[in-house]
């Protein structure tokens, strides 16, 4: 019992002694390696409009400043703005303009952005007139062979309150008619196109920069949506992206922004077809 008494007390001590320095040098390591971390330089937040485009462009940014994160997040825009008025996120991202309520933030416009009406490509409805769009999301009109298309059901989709696209469609085409209660409610531009993609009878309305080949933009009063049409005031369905800070912006803040407005930036945003902000005649964007 004595000669295993000492034999066990040997390897306990043998043990500490080996492999207590291996656990220093192992969390000293596992230190260097968590400081050499990139850490989180912005958070963005808000509408899920500007998000795939935000994301775009701070893929970019942290590759010319990589030890800089940038986070982008969704939320809609009512949440980009509440999330910089309180702190939580350094920059907001809307849709639409701030309300009389939201003052007291600086609006950067970033860029334009038509809101697109769409349909299945299956669908062969090609144009539709401003008021035929209203009296479809009030609910007045119900079949597509009302506006010359065949005999389905017309499935509404539209975004939840407190979107900034939302907000845009109902002030240039709602005006003060409700959308019909029965309206398929999406939480995003590509919830929206996504169901119109896998809905031959559906119609939903998103940024014309996330418009791709699952989906047909129609025209509206017999005008396209594109960059040319926007810009020339053809096209009517027209909102800023803009970005929001509180207060005076810090040294990161300013960077990022500086980025997005450069040269460089707006490019990034004009491949991914928006309309660039440096390209859009002072006195003339949409308030």
């Amino acid at each position: 019992m004595l000669k295993h008494y000492y034999k066990t007390e040997w390897n306990s001590h043998r043990f500490t002694y080996y492999t207590f320095p291996l656990i220093l040098f192992l969390l000293a390591i596992l230190g260097l390696v968590s400081g050499c971390r990139p850490t989180v330089g912005l958070t963005i937040a808000g509408s899920t409009s500007v998000q795939p485009f935000a994301e775009i462009l701070a893929e970019k940014y942290m590759q010319l400043n990589k030890v800089d994160v940038v986070n982008v997040q969704g939320g809609g825009s009512s949440a980009g703005i509440k999330s910089v008025e309180t702190g939580t996120a350094d920059i907001g991202m809307s849709s639409r303009e701030l309300t009389p309520d939201e003052q007291g933030l600086t609006v950067i416009p970033i860029a334009i952005d038509g809101i697109a009406l769409i349909v299945h490509p299956s669908n062969p409805i090609q144009n539709l007139t401003l008021q035929q769009i209203s009296d479809i999301y009030s609910g007045k009109i119900k079949k597509w062979n009302e506006v010359g298309g065949p005999s389905w059901q017309i499935h509404l989709v539209t975004r939840e309150e407190g979107s900034g696209t939302r907000s845009a469609f109902t002030d240039m085409v709602m005006k003060k008619v409700q959308i019909d209660p029965t309206a398929i409610v999406q939480d995003s531009n590509g919830a929206v196109r996504q169901v119109v993609t896998g809905d031959k009878a559906a119609i939903g309305y998103i940024s014309l920069g996330l418009v791709n080949s699952e989906v047909k933009a129609i025209a509206i009063d017999n005008v396209l949506p594109s960059k040319e049409t926007i810009l020339n005031h053809d096209y009517t369905l027209w909102r800023r992206f803009l970005f929001l800070i509180k207060g005076q912006e810090n040294a990161a803040e300013k960077q990022f922004i500086d980025f997005t407005l450069s040269p460089d930036g707006q490019e990034i945003l004009a491949r991914e077809g928006l309309v660039p902000i440096s390209s859009v005649t002072a006195g003339t964007v949409l308030r």
